[in-house]
């Protein structure tokens, strides 16, 4: 069991979750995965998946107001998601065809 490759992914800030869609190795190619998982869980295995970045328009030709923008670096989502089914086989989602 290893993720190929993440479709998709939301954060949802006010329940701290991320909802992710992914393709196993061994899926075919009208399969997809979809999971809700806690942000928090993560950090108990090590994982930091949210990073902040802040001032990404920092050009003067922009008029945006100062914001924080959060996103996951995929290697680390797909790092963790393989730690995770692995240690939690029974949480892995059944495929769906898309």
């Amino acid at each position: 069991m290893e993720i190929k490759e993440i479709i998709s992914y939301y954060i949802h800030e006010a329940n701290r979750t991320l909802e992710v869609s992914f393709i196993l190795m061994s899926d075919q190619d009208d399969e997809v995965r979809n999971d809700i998982i806690s942000i928090t869980e993560a950090k108990d295995y090590g994982y930091n998946l949210i990073q902040e970045d802040l001032n990404i328009f920092d050009e003067e030709d922009f008029e945006f107001e100062e914001e924080d923008f959060e996103t996951i670096d995929e290697d680390t989502l797909i790092s963790y998601l393989n730690e995770y089914y692995i240690v939690n086989p029974d949480r892995l989602p059944k495929s769906e065809l898309f």
